[in-house]
């Protein structure tokens, strides 16, 4: 299967499917929740993501935008055209879902005002710059090996909509070198931001580094690897504090606001600061799906 149809099918099926550990955090909320509303909500949202993936159809009317998250194996060379396969996969997939027209024409001042309108086509909803990354040895947080995947290139696509990247911070926190500080302002935040995402019930995603950029990174990595199945300690601890809200699904009140939570640290530096990127994932996300593409594919490239 050539390079461009696999990135197609990876933007379909983040956009249409839930995962496993996604459909599994929503049948324990289902045992855990005690408003009948709330519990409705969350049948709702799982009928869905059933009706979504079968009619391959989007799992929300804001489509989000394509993000690609790439590791690649030290020895694996990129062949040219590559990337460019890459752009035209992720334009095919949003044609075939389709996605919601979002991307706004004119200058830099036209796009900003949004005075020239729309461009019609979904297919014109250019993705970010790519993250690159080396394939990493260490996964054992996210219940992954990178053994499993050397050799080649494992692309990530995340489709973020826009209601968590309203309510999302990228921000420095002095930590007193007491950890319970730094996750104190994450909970407090989001405590504050929740409530008024309204998509309920959420996944708090957070990325700890020294710059906003490494922060901002490895957020998008605890999207690409997080696991509902498998939680941490510290994931536990905020996904318990946000439950104790009583926001629920959808706002309504409940006993179920978060399903889980995503926490990646990184390397830090001897400061007093710490810089995170904390965004609360919605309730249908996040939307992300993964291919590995493997030397030899791309040797035959």
């Amino acid at each position: 299967m050539e390079i461009t149809e696999m990135i197609k099918d990876a933007v379909l099926e983040a956009s249409t499917t839930f995962r496993t550990d996604q459909i599994h955090a929503y049948r324990r909320a289902l045992d855990l929740e005690v408003n009948e509303n709330a519990k409705w909500v969350l049948e709702l949202l799982l009928e869905n993501a059933e009706i979504a993936h079968k009619e391959k159809m989007p799992l929300c009317d804001d489509t989000g935008i394509p993000h690609i998250y790439m590791e690649v194996d030290e020895d694996t060379a990129i062949p040219a055209g590559f990337f460019k396969e890459i752009k035209e996969g992720v334009a095919r997939g949003l044609r075939e879902l389709p996605a919601r027209p979002m991307a706004v024409r004119g200058d830099s001042i036209e796009k900003i005002e949004q005075s020239q309108g729309l461009y019609n086509d979904p297919g014109m909803l250019v993705p970010p710059s790519f993250f690159i990354d080396t394939i990493s040895e260490d996964l054992s947080q996210y219940g992954a090996s990178g053994n499993e995947l050397k050799d080649g290139v494992k692309v990530h696509v995340l489709m973020l909509g826009g209601g968590p990247e309203i309510r999302a911070h990228t921000y420095k926190v002095f930590h007193k070198r007491d950890h319970r500080k730094v996750f104190g302002d994450v909970k407090t935040w989001l405590r504050s931001e929740i409530p008024m995402m309204g998509c309920t019930p959420c996944i708090p995603t957070v990325g700890i580094g020294r710059t906003h950029f490494e922060a901002s990174s490895l957020m998008l990595k605890a999207m690409a690897y997080g696991d509902l199945n498998q939680q941490s300690e510290l994931e536990n601890d905020i996904t318990e504090f946000l439950n104790s809200s009583n926001t629920g699904a959808l706002g309504i009140g409940g006993s179920v606001t978060a399903l889980g939570s995503f926490i990646n640290v990184g390397p830090q530096r001897a400061s007093g600061v710490r810089i995170l990127c904390t965004r609360p994932c919605c309730c249908v996300e996040p939307r992300r799906s993964s291919v590995y593409i493997s030397s030899e594919s791309l040797d035959g490239f």
